[in-house]
């Protein structure tokens, strides 16, 4: 963790802060982006920064360091699986920091913290899947423009083609003798 500034923290004292920004770190990891206020995320941005670049190391050690900060093992399995290889040719600046309008109780500055888009992550095959299920709920048909001429083509154009006959594998024989499956003869 970097060195904590002179003066006051951001909670009642050292431990708090740590576990503040442990479980802040796990959040921007686990959704890649969180709203949170200024001063909490410019005090995050140095601890994500630093575990990403433990996590490029890839190594069982780096993993334990890792591990010694954020306690939760599947948001450092994501962190060393998904996130780290985004960077791997990147040597800093992992995260940014967007302004948002003032909170509406305090007025405590907002910012949006974001983990950089490296490599674009490439969406799991269940999960393009769940996103379909759900535009088709909602009416909005969940296939593209072209997916929907195609399926319409195919629907009003009965198949003429038969599919290809299988390949019949030659197996080879011994002193001319056949096996059992040549000698049965079709009727």
């Amino acid at each position: 963790m970097p060195k904590p500034p002179k003066g006051a923290r951001l909670g009642s004292g050292p431990a708090h802060e740590r576990l503040m920004l442990a479980g802040l770190a796990a959040a921007l990891f686990r959704e890649e982006r969180i709203r949170t206020t200024e001063t909490k995320a410019r005090r995050l941005r140095p601890v994500a920064e630093k575990l990403i670049t433990t996590a490029k190391e890839g190594t069982i050690a780096s993993r334990r360091r890792a591990l010694a900060v954020v306690e939760d093992r599947d948001i450092i399995h994501k962190l060393f699986s998904d996130i780290a290889p985004r960077f791997a040719d990147r040597n800093g600046g992992y995260t940014r920091i967007i302004k948002l309008a003032p909170r509406k109780g305090d007025a405590a500055p907002m910012v949006l913290i974001e983990i950089v888009e490296g490599a674009a992550p490439e969406t799991k095959p269940a999960e393009e899947e769940r996103r379909r299920r759900l535009l088709r709920r909602r009416g909005r048909g969940g296939r593209s423009q072209e997916e929907a001429e195609v399926t319409a083509e195919e629907k009003a154009t009965p198949a003429t083609t038969t599919p290809d006959p299988e390949p019949v594998e030659e197996s080879a024989t011994e002193g001319g003798v056949a096996d059992e499956e040549e000698s049965v003869v079709d009727e």
